[in-house]
């Protein structure tokens, strides 16, 4: 993942940064970001894994700039590796701000999950095809 101009990845999750998300500063809560990340990663984690799947490291997490009250949180996605149980995901945050859109990329992340069965325990992930 590097500073680009587009965004790398597909787009998984779109939604709007409200009042009720913002910190101490007025800036929403890094956290949240955080959480809307995790819920995009879960989602390719799901359909690459066919099956449940548990988040269980977030690296090279890296906030770059603030997200604002008002502004769309655009979440893209991307399967960066396939192991045996696990799943890298690169996630990068981007933002439609004010009403005339400019994008920025606001956060990224490398998120890693594991395929687990209906206990919990790890479970083989089917390999991509190609």
């Amino acid at each position: 993942m590097t500073d680009q101009s587009e965004p790398s990845g597909e787009l998984t999750l779109r939604t709007l940064a409200m009042p009720s998300d913002v910190n101490v500063n007025g800036d929403i809560f890094g956290g949240w970001v955080l959480s809307q990340m995790d819920i995009a990663a879960g989602i390719v984690s799901r359909e690459t894994s066919r099956g449940r799947a548990a988040t269980i490291a977030v690296d090279a997490m890296k906030f770059i700039r603030p997200v604002k009250v008002g502004d769309v949180l655009c979440v893209y996605a991307s399967l960066a590796r396939v192991g045996r149980t696990s799943m890298a995901i690169e996630v990068e945050a981007w933002v439609r701000r004010g009403t005339i859109g400019t994008r920025e990329k606001v956060t990224e992340a490398v998120f890693t999950f594991v395929a687990i069965d209906e206990e919990g325990r790890p479970r083989v992930v089917p390999q991509p095809e190609g």
